[in-house]
């Protein structure tokens, strides 16, 4: 283990693995406040306003989520910060606690939802798996980091805690829930305002909602998916990295990373659609 790693191992023990499953199987969200700088986020989105303009000049190269609201797949070599937040010890932590030792890291993309974005209705990001609708158990996290401060005027996040156990009958495409559960959901929701350098991991089962952005500032967001053995969420990206990049990579993270070795980059044409998200043009 190099020196870096054995660090990374040491300030992990720092946080509480009671704490983090108690949130994740009670909740279906927590997060770590102040996890890196300011100037590090400004730096994330920088290279996120790049990507964005380059995707929107590509056919397939960023998915709709609704009106005026985008999801843009990256390789993470585009991003100076991807080791930063893939080696953080709570990032760490998290993901062994609650995925095991042998998680992989299956998807980094950004969503921007941009001035006029209108309410999301409630859903997951994909069906429930057997192993949660069965066995319980959660096999898969998002890990969300704002670029900018947000206000409530600016459509954020909205959660409906403790809701990755619901059971999905009668939702449309096993992720969309009927209306007229929706007053559950709103007596339950959280609406979530993080600060840069703020980072917060989740279910994606969880139910919950983009809301509407009636400031004239976007709001992206970075989004880290990862997987414990077993899921298959890996099916739906297409995770690449160029081999010069992978002989950079700290031991510890290329254990940890499903991905195809490249000699180089190819554009990605976004494949993860949700389909009752598709709401007119974005």
């Amino acid at each position: 283990m190099k020196i870096e790693e054995a660090e990374v191992e040491v300030k992990k023990q720092q946080y509480d693995v009671a704490q983090i499953m108690g949130a994740l199987y009670g909740d279906g969200i927590t997060g770590l406040k102040g996890a890196f700088s300011r100037d590090w986020v400004e730096r994330l989105r920088e290279d996120i306003e790049v990507l964005y303009k380059d995707a929107l000049q590509r056919p397939g190269g960023a998915v709709g989520r609704g009106p005026k609201r985008h999801y843009v797949e990256i390789h993470p070599e585009d991003i100076r910060g991807f080791v930063d937040l893939a080696m953080h010890p709570w990032v760490i932590a998290v993901c062994e606690a609650v995925l095991g030792p042998e998680y992989k890291i299956v998807e980094i993309g950004f969503d921007v939802p941009n001035p006029g974005a209108q309410n999301q209705p409630w859903h997951r990001d994909f069906p429930a798996p057997d192993d949660t609708l069965i066995g319980r158990r959660l096999n898969s996290l998002a890990f969300n980091l704002t670029t900018v401060d947000v206000f409530e005027d600016m459509g954020p996040f909205e959660i409906a805690p403790g809701t990755q156990w619901d059971d999905p009958a009668g939702f449309e495409h096993g992720m969309f829930p009927p209306k007229e559960l929706y007053s559950r959901y709103e007596q339950l929701a959280q609406k979530k305002m993080p600060k840069m350098g703020d980072v917060s991991v989740r279910s994606a089962l969880t139910i919950h909602r983009g809301t509407a952005n009636l400031s004239q500032k976007a709001r992206p967001v970075l989004v880290l998916g990862v997987d414990a053995p077993g899921a298959n969420n890996a099916e739906r990206h297409d995770l690449q990295i160029t081999r010069g990049y992978w002989n950079t990579l700290p031991e510890y993270l290329k254990q940890h990373i499903t991905c195809r070795l490249v000699n180089e980059l190819e554009p990605i044409v976004q494949a993860h659609t949700i389909e009752g998200l598709m709401m007119g043009e974005a």
